[in-house]
């Protein structure tokens, strides 16, 4: 039965292109063990991702960087980060593959955690489907929409990404961040999040999920 789960959720198996290496790879990541979404926050290991892409049709442009960055026992963690740079043209297919399989051996099945989701998602949906023939449905937190929940003193609505850090008295930079600043950035307003969240009484994981939806739901409606 979780072996079936896994497969729906996740895809059969690897492309049969792929050299063994990364087979291998994909096929320990696609049978580890996705947590318990009942476990706290202080417990759980979450992953924040970012993407820079050539445009905004996951169908017809591409991604050109991926980062994520660690969040655990409530710490942000710079030193547990990785950056997949695909933004080279002369890097050959093997390599590309190679990059993406350590992307989910980092990654693992923890929740993720992104701005604007929809968007995120799609794109790496497409390219994991596209390179590595496999599916990819993670759990999804979605800041755009649990940080108005949680900050409603702040905002009642979703607002620009750069409009919370400075509420928080984040550094926003200059010019266009990158994948890996945008993660950092998005990891400290997960770390603050966590924090009201408990506050609040949403200790868990699926509860944390369910009030991104919801939040979501509410906004979209009203």
């Amino acid at each position: 039965m979780i072996s079936g789960l896994r497969k729906f959720l996740f895809g059969a198996g690897p492309g049969e292109h792929l050299p063994d290496d990364v087979k291998a790879a994909l096929a320990a990541w696609q049978e580890s063990d996705a947590g318990a979404l009942e476990s706290s926050h202080f417990m759980t290991r979450y992953v924040v991702v970012d993407i820079a892409t050539d445009g905004q049709n996951p169908d017809s442009d591409r991604i050109t960087g991926i980062a994520a960055t660690l969040v655990h026992q409530g710490v942000v963690s710079p030193e547990q980060s990785i950056f997949v740079d695909l933004a080279g043209s002369t890097v050959d297919d093997a390599t590309v593959d190679r990059q993406l399989a350590a992307f989910l051996r980092f990654v693992g099945k923890s929740p993720l955690v992104s701005y604007h989701v929809a968007y995120v998602s799609g794109f790496l949906q497409q390219l994991l489907k596209k390179r590595l023939g496999i599916g990819f449905a993670p759990r999804w937190v979605d800041l755009t929409w649990l940080l108005p929940a949680m900050f409603g003193e702040t905002s009642h609505k979703p607002m620009p990404l750069d409009d919370w850090l400075v509420a928080f008295g984040l550094d926003v930079g200059e010019g266009r961040r990158s994948p890996t600043a945008n993660s950092l950035a998005l990891a400290r307003l997960l770390q603050m999040t966590i924090v009201r969240a408990h506050a609040k009484g949403v200790d868990t994981v699926d509860q944390l999920i369910d009030e991104s939806k919801a939040s979501s739901h509410l906004r979209r409606t009203h």
